[in-house]
């Protein structure tokens, strides 16, 4: 099983979200922290904003926060929104299924077990956990930024010496 790069940005979306909670973050912010493109960002943003896990503020000086506590928008969750039904083998869609073993094959009962276990992990990681380590997150993200010095400030570093190397 692979989750999709859309999962992966929106889960970063939320994780950059956690760390500069309250303040708004911007879709520039993660574009340009994660080396990705505005309009891929604009429409997760969009997307999580629709499912209640981020707040949008329109207009000069808006962005997005978390609409919900870190602690409670579990991995899980929002895997589930962002990968939709995770259909690891053709038998899990009754609608598109070809396959004739259906409902006897130990392999398709083995394989959902499987990933029924990945999504309980899942659901007891949180945003808050991910975002766990903020100076050592924000000091790579930072250091990841054409401008260090700005990007301390702009993602709410304030101590940079604190970050990952002394850098900022």
């Amino acid at each position: 099983m692979k989750l999709t790069s859309y999962s992966n940005y929106a889960l970063r979306t939320l994780q950059m979200a956690a760390l500069r909670h309250p303040r708004l973050t911007t879709v520039a912010m993660v574009a340009k922290a994660h080396r990705l493109s505005n309009s891929h960002i604009t429409k997760i943003v969009h997307e999580l904003g629709q499912a209640g896990f981020l707040e949008t503020v329109r207009g000069r000086g808006g962005g997005f926060r978390l609409a919900r506590p870190a602690e409670e928008i579990s991995v899980g969750e929002v895997l589930r929104l962002t990968e939709g039904p995770i259909e690891v083998v053709e038998c899990f869609n009754p609608t598109t299924n070809t396959c004739p073993l259906l409902g006897v094959c130990k392999l398709s009962a083995a394989i959902n077990r499987a990933t029924r276990a990945f999504f309980d992990v899942l659901d007891k990681v949180s945003i808050a956990d991910i975002s766990a380590n903020r100076d050592a997150l924000l000091g790579r993200l930072a250091l990841h930024l054409p401008e260090a010095g700005p990007a301390a400030e702009a993602f709410g570093i304030e101590d940079a010496s604190r970050l990952e190397g002394g850098k900022g």
